[in-house]
């Protein structure tokens, strides 16, 4: 039941082949079976239960409500859950419990889906491996010792790869993993630079961040407001259209949402790929990247180029910038939005008495760890008068500059395709060596320049290394073109047939 998309779940459902009670106990006993890797900071068995039992009763009333009726999620700790603690993986909010649910998380619940947990994050998304976190460090279960199957192998087969473990990628990685697993059919993660694509690539599943705008923020604690988008991993392309179409569209709640005649995106295997153009980037081909990810990149233009698509290189001139650029109004926007937790209104309060200023200081010291704080007072310097023109002023010109690279491609091309990370998921123990701020650059040079422009991109595995790990490659297309780049995703994951792990 577990290895089954969410079409299949649905049918099964209906047809009473298997409770929504049961189906959440076998999810639920999956996330314990896992629970060594980390994926999961709160499992919730008996809000789980309440649920599934709720939906038991709308399929006997013949009410369902959608089809995501009984089907089982997980959301990242950093959505707003009414009633269920909500950390950001911080001690900052190690005892925070929202009042109201994330308008995502409560259009899922109104779609009758099972919230079963949440997911481990890098402490307020900041990181690319969800190793900075207050709930330890989360795990991939690719190279894991946990019994698992790819297609018709086994990891004890001999022919495995057993040298050590490997990151789940981040800031998602929690998400990543509890659908990977099993443990539920789709996820919510947030992206800012990539923050859901890259764990969906380390993980070998399919990732969207959906076009800024098309998805409310409202609830979502923020990080990079003019970045930030809900995004959702699941193990196929069809099962993460059912949740965005779920989750999408205007919230009066959230002024960025725009108003918009919102037409489910709706995917056929009949789907002409020979229609297309699509751009390949010259400058995604950067320093460090691994061969494994340049010929699947390679073979995977030559299929869409074989199957009658008009595959060409395109050029985006300002790519190499969009880090720099990001790490700027980055650090800009969480000094400004990492202001409210001052031990008086949000957050951990200090038990100083001396005066407010040590108040302040000393809760924001225990509350936050080195990578917030660096990140605070790295914004604090680009904001002050004397340097306000010199960074903030000029990377927000950067960044415009960055946004017109893909309006102008899109001119030329339909879709983009280019890698999402630079090698297949590295060695745990060999990545927590590395320096927040060098994690994150060099995780993020494919995925960023999305978030700079808006558009809408996605993480889809393609094929399995030497060392039978995943390797992902992205596909973009022109703001709100998300039925474009879903079917073209779907026709892409029909033709690669990426085979699927099993937790055994």
């Amino acid at each position: 039941m577990l290895k089954l998309s969410i079409s299949e779940v649905a049918s099964t459902l209906r047809d009473g082949k298997i409770s929504p009670i049961d189906l959440c106990k076998k999810c639920l006993s999956r996330a314990e079976d896992v629970k060594k890797l980390n994926a999961f900071v709160r499992i919730l068995d008996k809000e789980a239960l309440n649920g599934a039992s709720e939906s038991h009763l709308k399929f006997q009333q013949e009410k369902v409500r959608s089809k995501l009726e009984g089907v089982t999620i997980a959301v990242k700790d950093n959505f707003c859950t009414e009633g269920i603690t909500t950390t950001c993986s911080s001690r900052m909010l190690n005892d925070f419990v929202p009042t109201y649910n994330a308008t995502v998380v409560q259009r899922l619940r109104d779609a009758g889906s099972i919230l079963i947990g949440k997911t481990n994050m890098d402490e307020f998304a900041m990181g690319s491996g969800t190793v900075d976190s207050i709930h330890g460090v989360t795990k991939n279960i690719w190279g894991s010792d946990i019994p698992y199957t790819i297609g018709d192998k086994s990891v004890n087969d001999g022919n495995w790869s057993q040298d050590g473990e490997r990151v789940a990628g981040g800031s998602s990685g929690g998400s990543a993993v509890a659908v990977a697993t099993g443990a539920c059919y789709a996820a919510l993660g947030s992206d800012t630079g990539g923050s859901t694509r890259n764990p969906a690539a380390y993980c070998g599943i399919v990732g969207l961040k959906p076009t800024y705008g098309s998805v409310s923020r409202y609830g979502l604690i923020p990080l990079v407001n003019s970045m930030d988008v809900p995004g959702i991993m699941a193990r196929s392309v069809g099962d993460v259209a059912h949740v965005f179409n779920v989750i999408s569209g205007f919230d009066e709640n959230d002024s960025t949402t725009l108003e918009r005649n919102k037409s489910a995106v709706v995917l056929d295997d009949r789907f002409n790929i020979s229609n297309l153009k699509v751009g390949i980037p010259k400058e995604y081909h950067c320093p460090g990247m691994s061969p494994v990810v340049v010929d699947a990149w390679k073979r995977v233009a030559k299929i869409l180029e074989e199957a009658g698509a008009n595959v060409s290189q395109v050029s985006l001139p300002h790519t190499g910038f969009s880090i720099a650029c990001y790490s700027v109004l980055n650090q800009c926007e969480v000094a400004s939005n990492m202001a409210r937790y001052d031990g008086l209104e949000y957050g951990l309060r200090s038990d100083q008495t001396k005066s407010t200023e040590q108040l302040y200081a000393d809760s924001r010291k225990r509350g936050f760890n080195d990578v917030v704080r660096g990140r605070i007072l790295a914004g604090n310097y680009f904001l002050i008068q004397s340097n306000y023109e010199k960074y903030f002023m000029k990377a927000m010109k950067v960044r415009r500059l960055i946004a017109n690279d893909f309006k102008n491609v899109w001119s030329k091309v339909d879709l983009l395709l280019t890698p999402v990370t630079l090698s297949e998921p590295p060695l745990l123990k060999e990545f927590i060596k590395l320096d927040n701020r060098e994690q994150c650059s060099t995780q993020d040079f494919c995925t960023q320049p999305a978030n700079m422009s808006g558009c809408p991109a996605i993480s889809l595995p393609v094929c399995l290394s030497s060392s039978n790990l995943p390797i992902s490659l992205q596909l973009m297309a022109p703001n709100f073109q998300e039925q474009l780049l879903l079917s073209a995703s779907h026709w892409l994951e029909n033709e690669l047939e990426f085979p699927k792990l099993e937790v055994v």
